[in-house]
């Protein structure tokens, strides 16, 4: 089961049964201890999962933190929890001295509903007042869910994981900037565009005059790139059904047969995949026509397709403005020598 389906449906468990979930030991044991267990820790092995962890805090003896997983014997993560009705506003304080006297790496502040991931990326060994990362488990976004991926045992690398907290930490800043600019411009970018499109003076009163038009030209803005981008997908919907559809209307009496030549050009192209991601993803689709090669079993995000009846052999990569890209081959293995267009191709299917 992917990671994504066990969220997903940790998610609905958790919502039939939170009505009985009344207090913070209750939270630990029904719903913590199975999310650290879904990131494939194993709660049972104190080598890995150490509850009531002991941070003491200078003077302050017996300091504990509910939950270190540890990594070759020292705290990695530390996770405090809270009630599941407590609405983390003011217990950051506490699992700020709780870090800063422990070599972990990160740090997690849950009601087992949301999850606040710390780091220290603006003062190392002191952790940041602000998260990196907010998962809430009612509201499993896929890219949230991308990022909590990282924190999954078979793949945590605190190293590489703190270079990504850091993009992150920035990048959601800037989407909440963003987001409260659309909903309220602020003054600053009212004068922004003023430069640029008004002569005048700018006084209070054009402030005030501009800003429902700049307001209005931003949600305008971004109604029309969404349905730019809804049109593109309804152009390729059309545009695959009636691909399938000239599959189907092929003489029946021809059968498709996968060789060994189009199998022994996919293992090529699955190595080379693997560099972006887990093989699992990868798929193909022979048809009288040609062999392609997909990324989550999904038609539309084909990588490449093969054209290797005949004397002649092609590779073809879509192009970002859906044209083709043919490269004609001598041998499957030249397909080693285009891996760079294979991986720019997997990328924007990423991206």
């Amino acid at each position: 089961m992917d990671f994504i389906d066990e969220i997903k449906r940790f998610s609905n468990k958790v919502q039939n049964i939170q009505n009985h979930i009344l207090t913070e030991e209750a939270t630990k044991h029904s719903i913590v201890l199975p999310f650290i267990q879904i990131l494939g820790y194993n709660v049972f092995d104190p080598k890995e999962v150490v509850p009531e962890f002991t941070a003491d805090v200078g003077t302050k003896k017996g300091e504990k933190v509910d939950y270190a997983i540890m990594v070759n014997g020292q705290p990695s993560i530390l996770v405090e929890v809270k009630n599941m009705d407590n609405p983390l506003k003011s217990h950051e304080s506490q699992l700020y001295r709780y870090f800063s006297v422990t070599t972990a790496k990160f740090a997690v502040l849950t009601n087992g509903i949301v999850y606040k991931f710390y780091s220290d990326i603006q003062e190392t060994n002191k952790m940041d007042e602000i998260p990196f990362l907010e998962f809430n488990l009612f509201d499993p976004k896929d890219s949230t869910v991308a990022e909590l991926k990282k924190f999954k045992k078979e793949t945590y690398d605190p190293e590489k994981l703190f270079s990504v907290a850091t993009t992150l930490k920035y990048t959601n800043r800037i989407k909440s900037m963003f987001d409260n600019e659309l909903k309220d411009p602020s003054e600053d970018l009212i004068r922004f565009f003023l430069r640029e499109i008004y002569k005048g003076k700018v006084t209070q009163n054009a402030l005030e005059k501009f800003k429902p038009i700049i307001k209005k030209a931003l949600g305008q803005y971004l109604n029309e790139l969404m349905n730019e981008k809804l049109k593109t997908a309804i152009d390729n919907t059309i545009s695959g059904e009636q691909e399938t559809q000239g599959e189907k209307d092929e003489d029946s009496s021809k059968k498709i047969i996968t060789t060994e030549e189009e199998l022994e050009a996919y293992f090529i192209m699955k190595t080379i995949c693997k560099k972006l991601v887990d093989t699992k993803r990868i798929s193909y689709k022979d048809t009288l026509s040609y062999f392609s090669v997909l990324l989550d079993n999904n038609s539309w995000k084909w990588i490449c397709r093969l054209y290797l009846d005949g004397y002649k052999k092609y590779l073809v990569f879509p192009n970002e403005d859906k044209s083709e890209n043919r490269i004609p081959i001598n041998d499957i293995e030249d397909i080693y020598k285009y891996n760079k267009e294979m991986l720019e191709v997997l990328k924007r299917y990423l991206d």
